[in-house]
């Protein structure tokens, strides 16, 4: 039974994948269990197409978790990603009376208009602060400055509100806790890039099975990101249409494909064979695979803002399942003319594992390995009933722990994670609790000034002032008696 283990799991269009590791005091990440379940069926090009079926899949891979592991699960943390997740550029701005000094508050008030910003049909997952302009200047951190204007750019990073929804309704289905919703493309990028990189300017490429992912970054900030949906998957459909299955078209792709080949290379003679009775001319193979290719970088860098095309010091840095292609880096460099490319076989962080998936470090496992990085909850329950589900007694609910965090506004929220529905829904019950008590006291406040506000008009009233005189000069009267 293991006692202290996170649980990360990544819903991918050909696979979805769950993992559960351990991090050590020298802040390495032993993975203990590894599970890989199809999903082209139920999702497509990142995004959950049939809820039922992707919960199931979902309480599959944490049963089988949980056996491997001889421990229950309480809570997983999940990638979000996929098609229509992109960023858009926003401006909210506010001008200030006089030399007026910046203040965290009215940082936090910009943040807040930007966040409440709507867009018809879309769901602002996160918002990356690019730089404040105070007045005419650029500052990253604007709190103490004098100025008469402040504005506030943000990147704010997009979903379909139905695609969202779908997510959180899966694992409410299933019946699963989610520790921690995390932006897979912000994971990954933390655990392939280098400070160097990220700082000079660089463009991470995820080129996944149905969509590839852009990041662009420059100064240690997200400039853009977007899934383009194209992948490798399309390079397979575009060789079964020489009729053939697709498992045989994956085939051939992977012992006969080249991201590029020399023309003076190609034999016009040679032919490699489709099965026993069928063959393919090489010329023709060639030419079907770079050409989707050349498609899926052209819409890569057409995806790279024109302000940074020329600024990319770090280079172009190629992770995934199709950054295994050979000469995959001559490819792009022939179409960008970006000298500084480099492939990400595996993260930044030392990882050990038996496991052979892990061990394999073919880029394949880098999303999920950068989610299980992210994650800094205990995700183990108590030990698994051994003597099966049947007659064992049931799984109990998961209960609130001291370990789930609590709900958090969305200024509170650090770069990169997405609230869940759940989570959302709390905070707007915490937001409102406080509304409701901030009215409570203001109210009471305000009344106990109008009845103070009455009192001082009562004693000032000229009645009042007339009994007070009555009042006095009767003592008076009585005094001279006496």
């Amino acid at each position: 039974m293991q006692k202290d283990f996170i649980v990360a799991i990544e819903l991918g269009s050909s696979k979805m994948t769950g993992i559960a590791g351990r991090k050590n005091l020298d802040g390495s990440i032993q993975v203990l269990a590894c599970v890989k379940e199809d999903s082209s069926s139920f999702i497509r090009k990142g995004v959950v197409y049939n809820i039922d079926k992707t919960a199931q899949c979902l309480t599959g891979i944490v049963s089988k978790l949980e056996k491997q592991l001889k421990t229950t699960i309480t809570q997983v943390y999940v990638g979000v990603g996929g098609q229509s997740i992109r960023s858009i550029r926003n401006v909210i701005a506010k001008d200030l009376p006089g030399e007026t000094q910046v203040t965290q508050d009215m940082v936090i008030e910009l943040m807040d208009a930007n966040r409440n910003v709507v867009y018809p049909d879309q769901e602002i997952l996160d918002a990356a602060v690019q730089e404040y302009k105070v007045d005419a200047q650029l500052q990253l951190e604007p709190v103490g400055i004098q100025c008469s204007r402040i504005e506030g750019n943000f990147l704010n990073i997009l979903q379909r509100k139905s695609f969202y929804k779908n997510l959180n309704k899966c694992f409410e289905t299933a019946d699963i806790q989610v520790a921690e919703m995390y932006l897979a493309p912000f994971a990954l990028a933390d655990s392939v890039l280098t400070e160097a990189e990220r700082r000079s300017g660089c463009a991470l490429v995820d080129l996944g099975a149905d969509t590839t992912t852009v990041s662009v970054y420059s100064k240690n900030i997200l400039r853009h990101l977007a899934v383009i949906p194209l992948g490798i998957n399309n390079i397979i459909k575009d060789i079964a249409s020489l009729q053939m299955e697709e498992t045989d078209a994956e085939k051939m792709l992977l012992k006969y494909g080249s991201a590029y080949t020399d023309n003076n290379e190609i034999d016009n003679n040679m032919k490699y064979p489709i099965d026993a009775d069928r063959q393919v001319e090489t010329r023709k193979f060639i030419e079907i695979v770079e050409g989707r290719l050349e498609e899926i970088i052209a819409n890569v860098w057409c995806q790279v803002p024109e302000e940074y095309c020329d600024k990319l010091l770090g280079g172009i840095i190629l992770t995934g399942g199709g950054s295994n292609m050979n000469a995959i880096d001559k490819a792009f460099r022939n179409y960008t003319h970006i000298e500084k490319i480099r492939v990400a076989k595996f993260v930044t962080q030392t990882i050990t594992s038996t496991i052979p998936d892990i061990n394999a470090r073919d880029g394949k496992m880098n999303t999920v390995l950068g989610l299980l990085a992210k994650g800094d909850i205990n995700c183990a329950g108590g030990e698994l009933n051994q003597n099966g589900d049947l007659f064992g007694p049931a799984k109990p609910p998961v209960q609130e722990t001291p370990e789930q965090r609590r709900a958090r506004q969305a200024t509170e929220t650090p770069a990169g994670v997405v609230r869940t529905a759940e989570e959302i829904r709390r905070a707007e019950e915490e937001a409102q609790r406080k509304k409701e008590e901030e009215e409570r006291v203001a109210r009471e406040q305000a009344e106990a000034e109008a009845r103070e506000a009455a009192r001082i008009k009562k004693e000032n009233s000229t009645w009042n002032k007339l009994g007070r005189w009555i009042k006095k000069a009767a003592s008076d009267i009585v005094k001279e008696e006496e």
